[in-house]
């Protein structure tokens, strides 16, 4: 298949009818997935402190340090805790991700991973988003490239995609000022994937972006692609606005249909053709559309996600276990596997 430039997907975008769009995605889908597997991963989304300065005008999340009822940093007990329950059915991986805390350095990430590395060797830690590791290397007086070297070191596997957003100033610095530039979100995960650190990327949609900015975030994410080969997937979700300090700012901003979610998911598997995986973003879109975005070009249904703290705290509390997850791959002809954080297969449904 010959390479989509910008401004075929544009006109892609702007004039393929939804349905038209789906069937081009699921065609690409099937040539890159013969075997008619959809997967799926069991994890646990472990938010190990709701305590962050960078005021994300979209996030509802989030807490200031100082705020003693409702600010938090979860104890080493705590975290084994939910881990144990991850492993109690099945789990293999959590994603560890947090607030910018304005005082943890490295050596008390270090000392976490290491800690879960060496008592739950056979979980997967795929944790730390951009602007995590871009801050602790910052408070921590260290580069980039240390920072990630030891906490590899210390037992992490691979780091999330989250902080992306849209991968345009414009629109970051509207929407969140504080948080890092785009270039500096490509190159934390081009540092991570030199060091041989895998990643997802991501994007959120819906809060004052228009399709150029969308194509600007796939056009970065696919060229960096072409130079490591260390994405393992595309995620992508719709922006939540209850609660948010950004929707008090804009009240125009509304939810993002679900046909506008399809038309970018369809687009986005149409335009990343080195990535191997697109996943499904049930946890936004609810298990319906999420089994339909099965058939507009995603392989994967994601996590069962046994927490989920960020998104619901904007008001969208959508959950889904191993069995439901096997029910909608069975009912659209697919066969469902369970994977690992690398994508290799565990188990299959037949």
């Amino acid at each position: 298949m010959q390479r989509i430039n910008d401004n075929e997907i544009k006109q892609i975008m702007s004039q393929v009818p939804l349905k038209e769009l789906g069937k081009e995605a699921f065609k690409i889908k099937r040539e890159l997935h013969p075997q008619k597997l959809t997967t799926f991963v069991v994890d646990r989304n472990i938010n190990y402190t709701n305590i962050c300065w960078v005021d994300c005008k979209f996030c509802a999340f989030k807490r200031e340090l100082g705020d003693e009822n409702e600010g938090y940093i979860l104890s080493f007990e705590e975290i084994d805790k939910k881990i144990d329950e991850l492993i109690a059915i099945g789990g293999t991986q959590i994603l560890f991700q947090g607030g910018v805390h304005p005082k943890l350095k490295i050596e008390w990430y270090e000392d976490l991973v290491r800690h879960i590395a060496k008592k739950y060797p056979q979980i997967t830690i795929h944790g730390f988003s951009a602007i995590e590791i871009d801050y602790i290397a910052r408070i921590s007086k260290i580069s980039l490239q240390e920072t990630l070297a030891r906490l590899k070191e210390a037992g992490l596997s691979s780091i999330p995609g989250a902080g992306a957003e849209i991968l345009s100033d414009r629109i970051r610095d509207l929407i969140a000022p504080k948080k890092l530039s785009a270039d500096r979100w490509i190159e934390v995960h081009k540092t991570a994937h030199q060091l041989g650190i895998k990643s997802t990327a991501t994007m959120m949609f819906g809060t004052l972006e228009d399709d150029n900015d969308i194509i600007e975030h796939w056009r970065r994410i696919r060229e960096l692609q072409d130079e490591t080969g260390g994405f393992r997937a595309f995620i992508m979700w719709s922006f939540q606005p209850d609660y948010t300090p950004l929707k008090k700012e804009f009240p125009h901003i509304q939810k993002a249909s679900s046909n506008r979610y399809l038309q970018l998911l369809a687009s986005s598997r149409i335009y990343l053709d080195n990535f191997p995986n697109i996943q499904s973003s049930w946890v936004t879109q609810g298990s319906h559309i999420g089994q339909l975005s099965l058939l507009f070009g995603a392989n994967d249904l994601g996590s069962t996600m046994l927490e989920e703290n960020v998104v619901a705290a904007a008001g969208a509390k959508n959950s889904m276990n191993q069995a439901e997850m096997i029910r909608l791959i069975k009912d659209i002809g697919e066969i469902p596997a369970k994977r690992d954080t690398a994508y290799r297969i565990l188990e299959k449904f037949e």
